[in-house]
């Protein structure tokens, strides 16, 4: 494990050092105090943090809180000759994993390092979630409705996140449910240094048994607040605790909005074929271009499609290039239906054609067990049987 030791005390930072080596980890030793941290975490990027000196009262506990927020997967310890219970508190509120006394005896500091390194190591062992963002190319293009759609057909086998940040007029919430959540975006933001998958999992709405929504924020003062760090923060413990992270995004393209689509694995750009949705989308791929987005990490969904329509898929590539292109039928009564009642498309609508491509765009994502299928499965299956996978080809591909 790579741990940077952060002293004022050359011949406490050496002893330490020595007996990290002893116990085959990579130690980067810093004689400084709090105007080191930041630097040490970004430039040697560890593991664990072993922070001496400096600390022992509240009021010094500011750089810390920051290197948490700024870095939650570095795992910080305090060294400290003495501290009060309620110094104990406000350290692990400020994201300390532990304090130790100073000097530490050896046997404590093993048992520590071991202790926290097993708990990294149980982390990195499950496989990150995957992050799917979504944007609309143009206002009431359906991005929402899709997300949350999607968001039901994974989680029938995966664990699944939806995050509405589309901060000033997200209402992904109550696309699929009438009630307030008990938190939003902006409340978690704002306690970022407490966040762990319980404090995560109880600032959502779990709307399906493996399907949570967290909630924009309900009013602007409260969405200007939050900050790309804080949605890095968020997203970094989302992936670790959920199969699948989805963003409901803004059409705004800003720092924020940046932050997330870096961390996506594919972004799928909602629009209709209309010459107003595919002029946006071109900005916006010419956008996506200049944040050096690989075309494998776009995918276009083109929403309420008419295949017998005056633009079809053939002139939507010829416009905006080589995409792999989704598309989903139009089914304006029941769809809408739907959102005005705040429940999803396939407690009421089940045999819609819009929740058949969905699902064949959930099944392309992630495909299910064969075992685990029902008979409606296998009937989709069998329905979109031969169709190309969006990636095995330069052709489009199109959900039956």
């Amino acid at each position: 494990m790579k741990i940077a030791v952060v002293s004022p005390n050359k011949i406490l930072l050496n002893e330490i050092g020595k007996l990290l080596q002893a116990a085959s980890h990579v130690a980067v030793l810093t004689e400084g105090g709090k105007d080191k941290l930041r630097q040490v975490a970004e430039q040697d990027q560890p593991e664990l943090m072993l922070i001496d000196g400096g600390y022992c009262d509240g009021a010094s506990l500011a750089p810390i809180e920051d290197l948490t927020t700024r870095h939650p997967r570095i795992a910080v310890v305090l060294l400290c000759g003495g501290c009060s219970p309620d110094f104990l508190i406000n350290a692990m509120r400020a994201g300390v994993r532990e304090v130790l006394p100073s000097p530490v005896a050896s046997a404590e500091l093993a048992a520590t390092v071991n202790r926290i390194g097993g708990k990294l190591r149980g982390a990195q062992a499950r496989h990150a979630g995957k992050v799917l963002a979504f944007i609309p190319c143009k206002g009431g293009s359906g991005a929402t409705f899709l997300a949350t759609s999607l968001g039901y057909q994974l989680s029938e086998t995966r664990s699944v996140l939806l995050i509405d940040l589309n901060l000033q007029f997200g209402d992904a919430l109550s696309f699929v449910h009438d009630g307030r959540p008990p938190s939003t975006l902006a409340d978690v933001a704002r306690s970022v240094e407490r966040l762990d998958a319980s404090f995560l999992a109880a600032s959502t709405v779990r709307v399906a048994p493996n399907f949570s929504i967290m909630a924009a924020p309900d009013d602007h003062a409260q969405a200007v607040e939050v900050t790309p760090a804080q949605v890095d923060a968020i997203l970094a413990v989302a992936v670790m605790h959920y199969d699948f992270v989805l963003l409901d995004l803004g059409r705004t393209i800003d720092n924020l909005s940046i932050k997330a689509l870096d961390r996506a694995d594919l972004i799928y750009m909602v629009m209709q074929a209309g010459l107003p949705s595919i002029r946006n989308a071109k900005k916006m791929l010419a956008i996506f271009k200049s944040l050096d987005y690989s075309p494998d990490k776009i995918e276009l969904i083109v929403n309420r499609f008419d295949r017998k329509g005056p633009i079809g898929v053939a002139e939507i590539e010829r416009t905006l290039g080589k995409f792999a292109i989704h598309t989903v039928p139009n089914s304006y009564k029941h769809v809408t239906a739907a959102i005005d009642r705040g429940e999803p498309l396939i407690t009421s609508a089940r045999s819609d054609p819009v929740l058949r491509n969905v699902a064949g765009l959930a099944d392309a994502i992630s495909p299910r067990p064969h075992a685990a299928r029902g008979l409606f499965e296998r009937l989709l299956s069998r329905d979109s049987a031969g169709a190309a996978s969006p990636h095995s080809s330069g052709e489009p591909h199109v959900l039956p």
